[in-house]
């Protein structure tokens, strides 16, 4: 563990300033993360809500929170009030679920959608065709952000598996960001690549990584 502010320096130095390191905080405790937050990290992502909540109050209170893992619409009002950026809107449903939350406090909550582009049933995600219908009736939802994609590639050893993955949804984005977002600089987070694999994503244009393991191990 006191390895921790020279693990963000590493992979900092690796992905360089244009992308975002979100430090993936699920399953460590209040003392461990203050650790990093005190090597400059600020930006921090959690799976679950509840872990989240039993974590947030005992923290420094400039830490943007992200939620990266899936989100059950009943567990929305828990965090609406705060959370900086939600990465894993996988459905139509849910993205109705958070606008409907944050017109209750009137406030603009950041999002991504989540595209489904790996080769494992257990993943969530979007299709195109979902994608497209949501952009195409996205006047319908005053009090949501659409800034950018997430997505997971395939849990294999295969790089060229996951590079196609990878390569797949960076040109999907661009396309998106062209025809929906092209004078919209919200529109401008490209979220992929994990612990095993960040280093690919980055090459295939991620801007924004989610990395727990390497950090505080």
């Amino acid at each position: 563990m006191n390895n921790i502010p020279q693990n963000i320096q590493n992979i900092k130095s690796q992905i360089g300033e244009n992308c975002t390191l979100v430090a993936v905080s699920k399953t460590y405790p209040a003392e461990t993360i203050i650790q990093a937050y005190n090597a400059g990290q600020r930006v921090f992502g959690e799976n679950r809500v509840q872990e989240l909540l039993s974590k947030k109050d005992l923290l420094p209170n400039d830490i943007q929170w992200h939620i990266i893992g899936h989100l059950q619409s009943n567990k929305i009002k828990y965090i609406i009030d705060f959370v900086s950026l939600i990465h894993s809107v996988d459905s139509e449903k849910l993205l109705q679920a958070i606008d409907k939350e944050a017109s209750k406090i009137n406030r603009i909550v950041p999002c991504l959608l989540q595209m489904y582009i790996a080769d494992e049933e257990t993943k969530f995600g979007l299709d195109e065709t979902e994608l497209y219908h949501i952009l195409e009736n996205l006047n319908q939802y005053k009090h949501i952000q659409i800034a950018g994609l997430m997505g997971m590639a395939t849990n294999t050893t295969d790089q060229e598996k996951i590079k196609s993955e990878f390569t797949y949804l960076n040109d999907l984005y661009n396309k998106v960001k062209s025809k929906y977002f092209y004078s919209n600089t919200e529109f401008q987070h490209l979220s992929m690549g994990m612990s095993s694999d960040y280093k690919l994503a980055v090459a295939c244009g991620s801007n924004m990584i989610r990395v727990g393991s390497l950090i505080f191990k």
